[in-house]
């Protein structure tokens, strides 16, 4: 087996990835009349927090860039808990279902904050 390496080797990558894949997968059961409106958003949203943590390893040598991508990272991360509420409170999803893809975002959110206080450390060695 074969280390990862770059950006695949972040925990957050691989939950955030992960929370993309499971979040499609449940969206697949949403009504087809909110196809693109539920189902494009949080798609997309969730997609959109693990693209922009591959961007901000790429920027890491530079602090701020690397900071400014894990905050909109962040932010689309926040948008995916949002439309996980909306998809609960629409009845397209169970309790249970809403507490496992809320929770796992609320990880990746933690993580990202970690990684906006301490950028330094994500900076490469030269």
């Amino acid at each position: 087996m074969t280390a990862k390496k770059g950006y695949r080797s972040l925990i957050v990558y691989r939950k955030s990835f992960d929370l993309a894949m499971s979040i499609f997968r449940l969206s697949k059961k949403f009504p087809s009349e909110e196809r693109f409106g539920l189902t494009s958003q949080i798609r997309r949203s969730s997609r959109s927090t693990c693209a922009n943590v591959v961007e901000a390893y790429r920027k890491r040598v530079y602090p701020r860039h690397f900071t400014n991508k894990l905050t909109t990272s962040d932010g689309e991360n926040s948008e995916t808990m949002l439309w996980l509420e909306f998809a609960l409170a629409c009845e397209y999803i169970t309790q249970e279902e809403f507490e496992k893809h809320d929770a796992l975002a609320e990880e990746i959110g933690l993580m990202l904050a970690s990684m906006m206080r301490n950028p330094e450390k994500f900076k490469p060695r030269t």
